[in-house]
């Protein structure tokens, strides 16, 4: 059996959505479940989500709240609570395709050795349309990835996204669980608990693969595509990785030459298309590496606010 749990905060605008469009995926309800965990919802989520139990009483559904404030913590949670042999994560504003849980069954069949996986993801604008300043190497904070029509493994710095990701469930016990340290926490737009997580899986050996069939849209609301997102998720991506080195100073100094590198290959870039005449990706670029160089430099501590 598959797990699939939606960790939610205040997303009472698509949350519904998000859980109607998995249970009408026409498979048995015996293959799979839901897993829903409450992160401490202050909107009308609660009220939402019951109303889907009682319009798909038929759908293996649970409902747990986490008191413990974090996007990890809920993860964590999810993965006690699940009943599955693999836990699938889904963010609460992503919606499945409706062949979603047939081809990921049958991918699951086909590559039974199969410990982490993660699969395309779409991102649907509320405002009908792509910001002028997004390029291919700032979609990944869209939360969206498309690697193709093949299945492929996941290699380098590539990871899956967490809004369609999964795992075995038994590769927990390997690896450990989400590192509550990372993560996000109501407002802050901290990050890396699933490089983490996936670097740990490496780290053992074991393969992650991409799942082009199975695919997610996922809701990007005008606030995302504003650059003051622009700067938060990227000071966020630079602390996370200044925590993920916290207390070993030879992987931080690593960190921190890789970000010069990173920074010669953002000039080469923004001088790429200044000339081919679109400053608005070479802008977003340059305050996206500032501000990762920023948040990995920093000495504050960052906060929910």
């Amino acid at each position: 059996m598959i797990s699939i749990i939606v960790c939610t905060y205040n997303r009472d605008a698509y949350i519904y959505k998000t859980l109607e469009c998995i249970a009408k995926n026409g498979v048995s309800a015996d293959d799979y479940e839901i897993v829903l965990i409450d992160n401490n919802c202050t909107d009308n989520t609660v009220s939402e989500c019951r109303r889907f139990q009682e319009n798909y009483p038929n759908v293996h559904y649970s409902y747990f709240l986490e008191t413990n404030q974090g996007l990890s913590y809920a993860r964590n949670r999810g993965i006690q609570e699940a009943k599955g042999d693999y836990c699938v994560f889904l963010d609460d504003d992503a919606y499945v395709q409706p062949d979603y849980l047939k081809n990921l069954n049958r991918n699951l069949i086909q590559y039974p050795d199969t410990v982490a996986f993660g699969g395309k993801i779409t991102p649907l604008y509320e405002s009908g349309y792509e910001p002028d300043w997004i390029s291919p190497r700032l979609v990944p904070i869209m939360s969206a990835i498309d690697k193709g029509s093949s299945v492929v493994e996941f290699t380098g710095n590539a990871y899956p996204i967490g809004a369609n990701m999964g795992f075995k469930k038994q590769c927990f016990n390997t690896v450990g669980m989400f590192n509550t340290a990372l993560g996000r926490t109501k407002k802050n737009m901290l990050g890396g608990e699933e490089k983490d997580m996936f670097d740990r899986i490496r780290q053992e050996n074991m393969k992650i693969l991409y799942f082009p069939n199975i695919t997610v849209q996922h809701v990007i609301p005008k606030s995302r595509t504003t650059m003051d997102f622009v700067r938060k998720v990227a000071f966020g991506v630079g602390m996370s990785e200044k925590i993920r080195c916290s207390g070993n100073a030879k992987k931080y100094c690593a960190a921190i030459l890789k970000e010069c590198w990173k920074w010669c290959g953002s000039f080469a870039l923004a001088a790429w298309y200044i000339l081919s005449g679109t400053p608005a990706k070479s802008k977003a670029i340059l305050i996206f590496r500032w501000n990762v160089t920023k948040g990995l430099l920093t000495r504050k501590k960052y906060t929910d606010d």
